[in-house]
């Protein structure tokens, strides 16, 4: 495990997570007539708050695709799920709410969780899966669940919509960041002519602008509560599956590891939870009449 690789997601998840409470700061006072589409991003870049979390997001991308180009993605994505942590920190200085047993319970669960995953699958390098078809299948499984969330995420939209668009969010981002691998390997292999004549790097960018556009519109309908913990769950999960499914990323298989990898990962999600749902993380500014005026539409 290089420790120059655990440095570099570790920042990215203090850059995101510090981006996206800043985000969401900005996207709650945004026209509801713009959810769901490109004219919220049009509306937030005169936003200065946005534009602070969103440099903040776009060098935490940036830092993770470095420890990508240097590592496992299953091991920096668990990684880069502990940005809720630095999420929640920020809004404890907005707030001045305690941590609390809450808090403490959720940081616990998600630092322990993340630790026993890591040290009971050893995550390695291995040799990428050549058959089209798996690479495929799984992309295709992400983005078509990911479709069916943000469809009913529009229909639910006072309920489970916000919700429902961070996990889209989130299934994108993980199939982002597999893509963002495979790309840094092509770009490590021949250089910028190699990188560029792959479809790869066009994806990541058109994965990466439709993310934004998901988690914007929920950060916009709802309190950072009701997205952030869905999209730091979904985002890992997602990118694991893609490691060892198609990309050659490999865990130890014994009957005690695996066990350790799932309890690590089931302690990871309800340390995100935990903390998502903590009183520190904003409420958002007239939430009740945001609400009201969504039920007019």
């Amino acid at each position: 495990m290089s420790v120059l690789v655990v440095v570099l997601a570790v920042s990215a998840a203090c850059c995101l997570g510090f981006g996206f409470v800043l985000q969401q700061n900005a996207a709650q006072r945004a026209p509801l007539g713009d959810f769901l589409s490109p004219r919220l991003l049009l509306d937030l870049v005169r936003v200065p708050r946005w534009l602070a979390g969103t440099g903040l997001t776009v060098a935490g991308m940036v830092l993770g695709a470095i420890a990508l180009g240097g590592g496992e993605l299953t091991l920096v994505e668990p990684l880069l799920a502990t940005n809720l942590l630095f999420a929640l920190a920020l809004s404890r200085l907005q707030t001045r709410q305690p941590l609390g047993p809450q808090g403490w319970a959720g940081l616990a669960l998600l630092a322990g969780g993340v630790t026993a995953f890591i040290l009971a699958g050893e995550p390695r390098g291995g040799s990428a899966v050549s058959d089209p078809l798996r690479h495929w299948l799984i992309i295709g499984v992400m983005l078509g669940a990911a479709l069916v969330l943000t469809a009913c995420a529009g229909r639910f939209r006072l309920t489970w919509g916000p919700t429902l668009l961070a996990l889209a969010a989130g299934l994108l981002y993980g199939v982002q960041d597999a893509l963002t691998r495979v790309s840094g390997r092509r770009f490590s292999a021949g250089g910028l002519a190699e990188l560029l004549t792959g479809w790869q790097p066009y994806v990541v960018v058109v994965l990466g602008v439709t993310g934004l556009v998901l988690v914007q519109s929920a950060f916009e309908t709802a309190p950072l509560r009701r997205s952030l913990p869905a999209l730091t769950a979904a985002q890992p999960l997602a990118g694991i599956a893609c490691g060892v499914g198609f990309l050659g990323d490999r865990l130890r298989t014994d009957t005690a590891a695996l066990a350790w990898e799932a309890g690590g990962l089931a302690s990871v999600v309800a340390g995100i939870v935990l903390l998502g749902m903590h009183p520190a993380m904003p409420q958002g500014t007239g939430e009740s009449g945001r609400e009201r005026a969504l039920q007019r539409r």
